[in-house]
C-alpha cells in the first residue's frame, strides 16, 4: 500500500483518495504547525446525486473547497476537497453526495461530532481553542447536532406537570420552564412568565391533550394559574412548599425582623443582633451546623417574642405538606390559622388571610403529592450550563442546552 492510499485509510474519507499531503507552518510560527491534504473523488467508487442519493454517470464539473476535519499527529487538518458536480437525470445538476460532509459545511461531520460531544463537558470558548475554531461555529454546530438529537416535544401521555420561571439575565428578563416531575423531563422551555407566554405549550398539547392534563405544580404566580384554569379547567392546581415557604420568608419573617429592628434602635446590641439575623431565621433549623449560630438563634428567639412567634410558625406551616389525608390537613390548617390571627403580628395575619384564599391548592398536596424542588435542581443546573457558555447570545440554543440535560429517566 502507498503511503497515500495509507492516509486515505486512516482519513475515513470515504468515496475520496489523497493525492497530497503535507504538514505546514501557520501564518504567525508561534501557532504550530497545520496539515494540508487534497482530497480527488476515487474512481472505483460510483457517484451520487446528493439529493436524490441515486447514482449518476456524468460529472458536470468539479468545484474545490476547504474544510476542516478532526485534528492529526498533533495539528488541524485541513482538507482541500475535490467535489464533483454531476448531471442527474432526475435533479438536473447536483452536487456528489460525501457521506462525511454535509452539503456548504466548512467542517466534516467527524469533526462536528467530536465538537457537540465536548460541548458536553466544556464551555464554548475552550472547545473552540481546541479545535482551531470561532466560538459562533462551535456554537451552531451544537446547536444543529441538538435540534436533530432531541427532534420535535413528545407530549404523549403527559398528565402531570409542574411550571417554574428562572431568570434569564439580569433586568428582569425570565423564561418559564414546564417539567414532567416524575421523570425529570424537561418537556418545553420558552421566554417570558406571562399567561400568554405559556400558552404555545398548551397549544402544542393539542385538545386531547389539555383534557388529559389532571395536575399542575407550581408557586403562587397568579398568571401561570390564570392560563391553566383556563386552559386546563379540570386540571388540579398544587401549590408547592418550597414557593410557599419562600414566600413566608420575604413577607413575613423578613417584614417583621426589619419592624423589630426599628423598635430596638435605641439598643445598639439588640439592634445589630436582629439585623444580622436576616440569613438565620429564614433556614431550616435542621441545616443550622454550626453551634455558635445555633446559640445565636435561640438567644434572638429568646429576647424577641414577635421573631420567636413567627419562626415557629414558619415550621409549622411546612408540616401541612406532611399530610396524606386531607381531612387532617385542613384540621392542621386550621389550628395554624388560628394561632396567626391571634398573633396580633399584621404581616403575618396578611399572609394567613391571603394564604387562605389558596387552600385548595395546598390541600390538593394530599392527592398530588407533587413538588417544584425537581424545578430548583434544574434551575440550578441552567444557572451551570449558562456559565459554561461565558454569556448565550441565543436563546433558542440555550432551551436545547436545558432540554438534552433533561431527557427523562428511562424505565
Amino acid at each position: 500500500m502507498s503511503e497515500m492510499d495509507c492516509i486515505t485509510q486512516l482519513g475515513h474519507w470515504q468515496g475520496f483518495k489523497v493525492v497530497l499531503a503535507e504538514r505546514r507552518p501557520k501564518e504567525s510560527p508561534a501557532e504550530g504547525e497545520e496539515i494540508w491534504i487534497e482530497l480527488v473523488a476515487d474512481p472505483d467508487t460510483p457517484l451520487r446525486c446528493d439529493v436524490c442519493e441515486q447514482p449518476v454517470e456524468k460529472v458536470h464539473d468539479i468545484d474545490r473547497r476547504w474544510v476542516q476535519d478532526l485534528p492529526a499527529w498533533g495539528a488541524e487538518t485541513l482538507l482541500l476537497v475535490h467535489q464533483c458536480r454531476v448531471k442527474c437525470p432526475r435533479c438536473g445538476v447536483q452536487r456528489q453526495q460525501i457521506d462525511w460532509l454535509d452539503r456548504y459545511a466548512r467542517v466534516t461531520r467527524p469533526l462536528a461530532r467530536s465538537v457537540a460531544r465536548l460541548c458536553e463537558v466544556l464551555p464554548i470558548k475552550h472547545v473552540a481553542e481546541h479545535f482551531g475554531l470561532k466560538w459562533d461555529t462551535v456554537k451552531r454546530l451544537h446547536k444543529k447536532h441538538l435540534a436533530e438529537t432531541l427532534g420535535p416535544i413528545d407530549l404523549h401521555d403527559v398528565s402531570v406537570i409542574a411550571i417554574d420561571e428562572f431568570a434569564l439575565k439580569k433586568g428582569h428578563h425570565y423564561a418559564t420552564v414546564i417539567v414532567e416531575p416524575a421523570l425529570r423531563e424537561v418537556l418545553w422551555v420558552g421566554h417570558g412568565r406571562g399567561a400568554e407566554d405559556i400558552r404555545p405549550f398548551f397549544e402544542l398539547l393539542g385538545e386531547q391533550g389539555r383534557k388529559e392534563l389532571y395536575a399542575v405544580a407550581m408557586d403562587m404566580h397568579a398568571p401561570f394559574e390564570k392560563e391553566v384554569r383556563a386552559q386546563c379547567p379540570q386540571a388540579e392546581i398544587v401549590y408547592d412548599l418550597f414557593h410557599v415557604a419562600a414566600k413566608y420568608g420575604r413577607e413575613v419573617v423578613d417584614r417583621v425582623r426589619i419592624e423589630q429592628a426599628e423598635k430596638a434602635k435605641a439598643d445598639r446590641s439588640d439592634y445589630r443582633m436582629i439585623k444580622g439575623s436576616k440569613w438565620l431565621l429564614l433556614r431550616n433549623r435542621e441545616s443550622i451546623e454550626k453551634r455558635e449560630d445555633r446559640v445565636k438563634l435561640k438567644d434572638l428567639l429568646d429576647a424577641n417574642e414577635a421573631l420567636a412567634t413567627v419562626y415557629v410558625l414558619k415550621d409549622d406551616l411546612k408540616r401541612l405538606w406532611d399530610y396524606s389525608y386531607e381531612g387532617a390537613a385542613r384540621t392542621c390548617w386550621e389550628g395554624w390559622f388560628a394561632r396567626a390571627m391571634q398573633s396580633g403580628i399584621e404581616p403575618l395575619m396578611t399572609f394567613a388571610r391571603n394564604l387562605k384564599k389558596r387552600l385548595p391548592g395546598i390541600l390538593a398536596h394530599c392527592r398530588w403529592p407533587l413538588h417544584t424542588s425537581v424545578l430548583e435542581g434544574i434551575n440550578n443546573k441552567i444557572k451551570v450550563i449558562k456559565r459554561m457558555a461565558y454569556g448565550f447570545r441565543d436563546d433558542d440554543y440555550f432551551f436545547l442546552r436545558i432540554r438534552a440535560a433533561f431527557p427523562g429517566k428511562c424505565g
